[in-house]
């Protein structure tokens, strides 16, 4: 077994039990509309393909990806592999859905078969199937393992997260899975967009929305991934990106009932209430996932009573 670095993880221990919270909450309020359902379904499958296309180069806008999948039009000045890597991974979405109602194990079988739809028509000889050569990784402080042992480990990583040993929540779970997956690298191509997959099926499986890690985080997706790998198996960094992903979604989701929390740009926030704090200081602690937030674009949005709560905790922490 590979080394895991489980002792970071508890910083980020009270994000983790505000996310369980706030599935516990949206559990609770199920079912939506159906028409409204549907509707954010498609929001959010949308939003998924365009981000996760996007994070491997892919230049389709979020309009263009709409288009192309809605519509079925082509974009001028758009390669043509750019239309089918998004339509590809809008097919693989919906595959994926069709296995979420089971609360099955995940199976290497899924995963080979989640790329094969991401690579449909990009790459004939390799689609769905492990790499049989070695590979170098651009800007990656690591190199993937012989390709002779991909299956195996593969293998080993699925039963992990299915064995789950260490009671680990499924948002540990599936960072770890991710993590893993990644360094393995077992794809000649593909492999971001079909881990993205993959953890998400472990994440909707139980019950959670799709967690979208935003093409505006890319650069620190990539840090996390070797910040990470470079400090004695820490998945702290790439935790703290899939948390923020994960209640992301969760928000969205929870703004959609009548009695939803509406959250508002920080620097409003700051400018029309009491709080003591600067727009800066209360982002950083957004980002370090000390209060409830979520990221849109590049603008961070939160409550009064997140920022009024975190400074009740702070006080009870001094008066102890």
């Amino acid at each position: 077994m590979w080394e895991i670095n489980l002792s970071n993880i508890k910083d980020l221990q009270v994000g983790i039990d505000r996310i369980e919270q706030k599935k516990l909450l949206l559990d609770t309020k199920r079912p939506m509309a159906q028409v409204a359902l549907e509707r954010l379904r498609e929001g959010l499958n949308l939003e998924w393909t365009y981000n996760s296309t996007s994070i491997e180069g892919n230049t389709l806008t979020l309009n263009e990806t709409r288009v192309v999948l809605q519509d079925g039009m082509t974009v001028k000045g758009k390669s043509m592999r750019e239309h089918v890597e998004v339509a590809n991974h809008h097919d693989a979405i919906s595959y994926l859905e069709g296995l979420v109602s089971s609360d099955a194990p995940l199976r290497a079988r899924e995963v080979l078969d989640l790329h094969e739809l991401v690579m449909l028509k990009l790459e004939k000889l390799y689609a769905g199937r492990f790499r049989n050569a070695g590979v170098r990784i651009t800007g990656a402080n690591f190199s993937p393992p012989n390709a002779q042992k991909v299956s195996d480990m593969i293998d080993e990583l699925v039963d992990y997260v299915n064995e789950n040993e260490q009671g680990l929540s499924p948002i540990i779970l599936a960072t770890i899975f991710h993590h893993r997956f990644v360094w393995i690298h077992p794809f000649f191509d593909g492999n971001g967009r079909t881990v993205r997959l993959a953890m998400n099926l472990m994440l909707m499986r139980k019950g959670y929305p799709p967690a979208i890690i935003l093409k505006n985080d890319r650069n620190k997706y990539y840090a996390a991934l070797n910040k990470d790998r470079a400090s004695n198996g820490s998945h702290a960094k790439l935790l703290l990106l899939m948390m923020q992903a994960v209640e992301r979604s969760l928000d969205i989701y929870l703004s959609m009932y009548p009695d939803g929390v509406e959250y508002r740009p920080i620097s409003n926030i700051v400018e029309e209430s009491q709080v003591p704090y600067g727009q800066e200081y209360v982002s950083l602690l957004a980002r370090q996932g000390k209060i409830d937030a979520y990221k849109e674009g590049r603008n961070w949005f939160t409550t009064e009573d997140a920022i009024v709560e975190y400074m009740a905790n702070r006080q009870r922490k001094r008066d102890v």
